[in-house]
């Protein structure tokens, strides 16, 4: 395998991983939420948690599935701030993992030529691998804002990173 190979293999195993690790963050979380506490908004200018579930498997669908997968762009974005109900804390994870099962699948089966085409998503011109990147910061950001939610309504640390010793020093 030449170094062009090795270096997309690595990416896509961490684009794979970091996926993974924010669903896993965001299961967490919903284990402290009441189903009354999935809706609620902190204040009219921010969003509830089954909000931004909505949000991010919509961006992950429009930048990864619909672009990347190359089919058609099938978001529409208002409903995913709009929405004040409907979908259980069950439902809003079902509907994450199935959207971020469908983009990883996307992720594998992506030609060195797809990674490398400029597409348009949402009046932007990035590649395939810009638009990954953004879709992986995007659905950490919007993990991190949620993570900081269920702490600010339970009053109490996730244990996201129980276990693990975050001071190790770096070891070449």
């Amino acid at each position: 395998m030449n170094a062009e190979d090795r270096i997309l293999n690595e990416i896509v195993e961490n684009v794979l991983y970091r996926m993974d690790q924010n669903t896993g963050m965001i299961a967490i979380a919903l284990t402290q939420l009441g189903e009354q506490d999935v809706w609620k908004r902190p204040n009219k200018a921010s969003n509830s948690i089954g909000n931004l579930i909505l949000h991010v498997c919509g961006n992950i669908t429009q930048y990864v599935i619909s672009s990347l997968g190359e089919t058609e762009d099938i978001r529409v974005r208002e409903l995913e701030f709009s929405t004040l109900s409907g979908l259980n804390k069950a439902e809003l994870l079902q509907k994450l993992k199935a959207t971020v099962n469908k983009a990883k699948e996307v992720i594998k089966n992506t030609t060195p030529e797809q990674w490398l085409k400029k597409r348009e998503v949402q009046g932007f011109e990035f590649s395939g691998v810009g638009n990954v990147l953004h879709a992986v910061e995007h659905y950490s950001y919007h993990t991190g804002q949620i993570a900081f939610w269920v702490k600010l309504l339970k009053n109490k640390d996730l244990g996201f990173y129980d276990g693990i010793d975050l001071n190790t020093k770096n070891k070449d």
